[in-house]
């Protein structure tokens, strides 16, 4: 494999050019509210009807707003048609139905990485164009209350041993042997009796997504994930959610995406950027690419930036700045985790002015043996974080874990302090490691010159 140059330092002026591509959609100047269709927010009707019924005719008469006053509201999933902002005023909270059956009949999905026919996701939209929901309010899937989390098969989200979970049966397993043997999507049929959770809010195939203001707590499974769509801002949300993989932001195979003055605290990771798993990520082939985050908070979770696991797609072109990451249960600030099964190629990932408290694991790591090893080898290169304080790093400053075949290439970094970590650094398997200005526990790190860009 030929060397790649070092990240370059003057990578940022791409930000502006990144930036001037992302515009959130705008919407003509006309509000249709659910309760004229006959929703009510008392808590106890069912306001499903009511909500589809607005929608339509909001993007039959060319768009507007469809706006949820205060009050709490009872629905199944939403279904986002073109041109309309779903708005949820203060004090306004969508308390999602907990039946599974709600959610059918089975929709096209992404599921782990996986194109599948499964439960709708709670607000879900396909190919459609300038869609957002904004406001104040808040999204609740009351997943933490129902049989959601326990599919997951863990006694600790209220599993019970004898009661189903996505594991029966090889049922989770099922859906990837389909994808390695090239089954058509279309058989690919879940939905009831296989448990596979659905993610909360999935635009998918659409252009110009606006996420802005709201509240989004106890998800079924991912949150905030984007797939195939280009033009989208996600700024102002704050996601609350504890249940398993529940992720608070992945887009996957998006392009042109901003994540701005976010507040995230998950049960998984916090940002997590991903192109497809596997054979259909090879067989889509789309990766995420042009990827800003400003601005965001991250408390719990097992990463604050992170790039993976389903990434046979590819990653480029990831800028973040001026985050905080805070929380004795969060496990790294950076993470990047792929292996030989996954493949694809991770570059250009550009991290400054980062402030983190506290991690428990390791403050920046590589991994590139997550999960199975297979014939795809992958490729990370061109990682610079500038400007990082950090004051208790965990267990490990930073670990990179490389193959032989194809090391960590090209990672810098520059203006890093790091206190309070049991290990500086371990690596196996780099290419062109730089330090400059690196302090781990109060001691300037000088690399061996069989690691240096020199050597």
């Amino acid at each position: 494999m030929a060397e790649q140059p070092v990240a370059q330092a003057d990578a940022w002026e791409n930000i502006d050019g990144i930036l001037q591509q992302i515009n959130p959609p705008s919407f003509p100047d006309k509000d249709f509210p659910v309760t004229d269709y006959g929703a009510a927010g008392d808590g106890t009707a069912d306001s499903s009807d009511a909500i589809r019924k607005a929608i339509e005719a909001c993007s039959r008469a060319g768009g507007g707003r469809v706006v949820v006053p205060a009050g709490k509201y009872l629905s199944g999933p939403i279904y986002l048609e073109s041109n309309v902002n779903l708005h949820l005023q203060k004090g306004a909270t969508i308390l999602f139905s907990t039946n599974p059956a709600d959610y059918l009949p089975v929709v096209f999905t992404r599921w782990e990485g996986v194109e599948v026919m499964n439960y709708s996701p709670l607000v879900y939209a396909f190919e459609e164009k300038n869609i957002a929901v904004t406001g104040e309010g808040t999204l609740d899937g009351q997943a933490n209350t129902t049989n959601w989390w326990p599919w997951k098969g863990q006694e600790k989200y209220g599993w019970q041993p004898g009661t189903p979970n996505q594991t029966d049966d090889d049922k989770r397993a099922a859906l990837f042997a389909m994808a390695e043997n090239n089954v058509p999507v279309s058989e690919r049929v879940f939905g009831d009796g296989f448990y596979l959770r659905p993610q909360f809010v999935q635009p998918y195939r659409c252009e110009n997504v606006l996420i802005e203001g709201v509240t989004i707590i106890n998800s079924p499974m991912w949150i905030l994930n984007p797939v195939l769509c280009t033009n989208v801002t996600i700024q102002k949300v704050t996601v609350e959610s504890q249940g398993p993989n529940s992720d608070g932001c992945d887009p996957e195979s998006c392009k042109n995406v901003l994540i701005k003055d976010c507040y995230f605290n998950t049960g998984d990771d916090c940002i997590a950027i991903k192109s497809g798993r596997n054979a259909d990520g090879r067989r889509i082939n789309v990766p995420s690419e042009n990827i800003v985050i400003q601005g965001c908070t991250m408390a719990n979770g097992h990463g604050g930036v992170v790039i993976g696991s389903e990434i046979s797609g590819g990653v480029r072109n990831v800028f973040a700045e001026d985050c905080t990451m805070n929380s004795p249960l969060l496990d790294r600030a950076l993470r990047i985790k792929t292996s030989s099964m996954r493949g694809g190629v991770v570059e250009n990932v550009y991290l400054r002015n980062i402030q983190v408290g506290q991690v428990a694991e390791q403050v920046i790591r590589v991994n590139m043996f997550y999960e199975d090893e297979g014939p795809y080898m992958p490729t990370v290169r061109n990682i610079e974080v500038k400007d990082m304080t950090v004051e208790n790093g965990g267990e490990t400053g930073v670990l990179l874990e490389g193959y032989e075949e194809s090391p960590v290439q090209n990672l810098r970094l520059i203006n890093v302090k790091i206190k309070n970590v049991k290990v500086p650094y371990e690596f196996s398997n780099v290419n062109q490691i730089e330090f400059e200005n690196v302090t781990i526990n109060g001691k300037q790190v000088m690399l061996p010159d069989s690691i240096s860009p020199e050597s």
